[in-house]
C-alpha cells in the first residue's frame, strides 16, 4: 500500500536510521501514476508483475528483476495471486560518490534485468537482494552497514553493465559505446558545474566533437538531450535547496542556474509534477510525520 500520497507524489517512510525499506508482498493491489524520491527495486518472486511508465508497459516474468530510477512516475499492476519483494532506497546518503548521478542517468527510467537477457548480472544482483532481505529481516547488529554495502555493490554493477558492449547492443550505439569513458567525464563535468551557464558548444568542446556530432552520441548514451539532462542536474540541486526554510523559491531558481523564476517554475513541474512550493510544502509534511509518528515501527507490509 502507498501510505503517503500527496497529488502522485509518494512520501516513503523508513525504519529509524535507515534509508531503505524492503517489504514482501503477496497481495493483489494496483498502485496509480506517482513517483518518489528513493530508487525502487522489483523483484517478481510468484506470478509476473506490470510496471507502466508512458504508457510504455514492463511485464516481469517469474523471477525477474527491475529497477526504478528515482522520480519516475510510474503505475504496478499485480495479478490475482503471487508475490513480489519490493526494495526502496534513499540515495541520498551516497551524494559525495561522484559517479552515482552519471549512472542514474545512464539507467532507462525503468531497467529489468532477467535470466535470459543478463544471465551473470541478473545471478549476482540475485545474490545481493537475497543478502540484503536476509540482513533486512534478521535486524542485527551493524545490519545497515551491510546492506549499504551491498546496495552500493549492485548500483556499480548497474554502472557497469549500463556502458558494457552487450548493453550497447539495446541501449547504445557503436560509437557512443567506443566513447563511453569520455561520456562519462563529461556527464561527471556536467554534474559539478550544472549551476553555471554551461552551453552545448562549451560541452561538446570538452568531449572534443563538433556540435552536431556530439548531440546525437549524447542522446544515443544517456537517453535524453544535452539540455534535458543539465536541466535535469539543476533540478536536482534545486530540490536539496528548497527543503532549506532560509531559501526563497526565487533564490533557490537563481542559485540552480536557471535565467527566471517562470523557467524554473515550469521546468521543475515538467519533471516533478508540482511547483517548487508544493515540493516544500511537501517536505514539511513529509518532516512532521517523520516527528511525529513512530519511525522505529516497521511498516505494513506493502508499497
Amino acid at each position: 500500500m502507498i501510505e503517503h500520497l500527496d497529488g502522485i507524489f509518494e512520501t516513503v517512510t523508513f525504519r529509524e536510521n535507515l534509508r531503505m525499506r524492503i517489504s514482501d508482498m503477496s497481495i493483489c493491489e494496483n498502485f496509480p501514476d506517482h513517483w518518489h524520491t528513493p530508487m525502487e527495486i522489483i523483484h517478481a518472486k510468484e506470478n509476473w508483475y506490470r510496471i507502466v511508465v508512458d504508457d510504455q508497459i514492463y511485464q516481469l516474468k517469474e523471477g525477474d528483476i527491475a529497477i526504478i530510477r528515482p522520480g519516475t512516475i510510474h503505475a504496478l499492476y499485480a495479478p490475482e495471486t503471487g508475490s513480489r519483494t519490493i526494495y526502496l532506497a534513499d540515495l541520498s546518503f551516497l551524494g559525495e560518490v561522484s559517479n552515482l548521478e552519471t549512472m542514474l542517468a545512464l539507467l532507462a527510467p525503468v531497467t529489468t534485468i532477467t535470466p535470459k537477457g543478463e544471465p551473470d548480472l541478473y545471478r549476482k544482483a540475485g545474490e545481493l537482494l537475497s543478502f540484503m532481505e536476509e540482513e533486512y529481516a534478521g535486524s542485527r547488529s551493524f545490519y545497515d552497514m551491510l546492506l549499504y554495502g551491498a546496495l552500493i555493490k549492485l548500483l556499480g554493477l548497474l554502472g557497469r553493465y549500463a556502458i558494457s558492449p552487450s548493453a550497447s547492443v539495446g541501449t547504445l550505439g557503436p560509437q557512443s559505446a567506443k566513447y563511453a569513458e569520455r561520456f562519462l567525464y563529461v556527464c561527471n563535468y556536467i554534474n559539478e558545474h550544472c549551476t553555471e551557464d554551461l552551453s552545448l558548444e562549451t560541452i561538446a568542446g570538452i568531449a572534443g566533437f563538433s556540435k552536431y556530432h556530439f548531440t546525437r552520441l549524447f542522446k544515443d548514451f544517456t537517453h535524453t538531450s544535452f539540455y534535458r539532462y543539465l536541466n535535469k542536474k539543476r533540478i536536482s540541486h534545486a530540490e536539496q535547496l528548497l527543503i532549506n526554510p532560509e531559501y526563497s523559491v526565487t533564490e533557490v531558481a537563481l542559485q540552480s542556474g536557471f535565467s527566471s523564476l517562470s523557467a524554473f517554475i515550469r521546468m521543475f513541474k515538467q519533471l516533478k509534477g508540482c511547483t517548487p512550493t508544493e515540493f516544500k510544502r511537501m517536505y514539511s509534511l513529509d518532516c512532521m510525520n517523520r516527528v511525529d509518528g513512530e519511525p522505529a515501527a516497521e511498516p505494513p507490509s506493502g508499497k
